[in-house]
């Protein structure tokens, strides 16, 4: 596969450490929600620039693949400042805008990673108005075409107070989750971003706190309740 000058995201993730605790219990946490309606489509905003909402939806869908074994798709509709591709190390181009806008098969930029479970389709080529590329309801026919491949699909949204975009997308989804980061985003701040995805009726699942080992008190810390709780070695 060819690289993109990215990290991949895959060879850092470490299925014993508490991060990884934590996303097994998002993940719970979202199949029990609501547990009369389907969630495969899940889209993950948040409110402001910089919350982390990539890193977040990468690591669900991490989490999804390799410990749940559910053959997920992670796809990056962040056309203004796509990070998913940097984070895979594949190449940004033939992706979702060449799938909204250029006449391709989803299953024609669907590209592969080194997770054998996880797929994604990276944002595509640059566009001036990415607001039209959503408008034009295509995203509900590319959605349509991947649902009954996958057992679940994650996507990666611009942040829903600077653009409409997550609100140009919601409708079509079976859930929304909002990434909070923990000491920067004001109160107010998040409380509007809130409110936006309820009011537009969308299917809001809730909120998720990043960067809490840094800000909250020392309780909420991972070494507070001993989750380096590794097998003790035979004598």
């Amino acid at each position: 596969m060819k690289r993109n000058n990215g990290i991949n995201l895959v060879d850092y993730f470490d299925q014993e450490s508490p991060y990884a605790t934590e996303f097994r219990r998002l993940l719970h946490n979202i199949n029990g929600a609501d547990p009369g309606q389907e969630k495969k489509t899940i889209l993950v905003t948040s409110a402001m620039l910089a919350e982390g909402k990539s890193t977040i939806v990468s690591f669900l869908a991490m989490t999804a693949a390799r410990q749940k074994r559910r053959k997920t798709l992670l796809v990056d509709c962040d056309l203004r400042r796509p990070t998913l591709h940097y984070l895979f190390g594949v190449p940004r181009e033939n992706g979702v805008v060449e799938a909204l806008m250029g006449g391709k098969r989803a299953k024609d930029v669907i590209k592969k990673t080194s997770e054998p479970h996880l797929d994604i389709i990276t944002a595509g080529k640059s566009v001036l108005k990415p607001t039209e590329v959503f408008d034009s309801g295509a995203i509900h026919k590319l959605l349509e075409e991947v649902r009954f491949y996958y057992d679940l699909i994650l996507v990666d949204c611009a942040p829903i107070l600077p653009v409409s975009d997550p609100m140009l997308l919601a409708p079509d989804m079976d859930g929304v989750i909002l990434v909070v980061k923990a000491g920067a985003t004001q109160r107010e701040v998040a409380k509007r971003a809130s409110l936006l995805l309820k009011n537009n009726k969308t299917r809001f699942l809730g909120v998720v706190l990043n960067n809490l080992s840094n800000i909250l008190p020392y309780y909420y810390s991972d070494s507070y309740y001993g989750y380096e709780y590794k097998p003790r070695p035979e004598k």
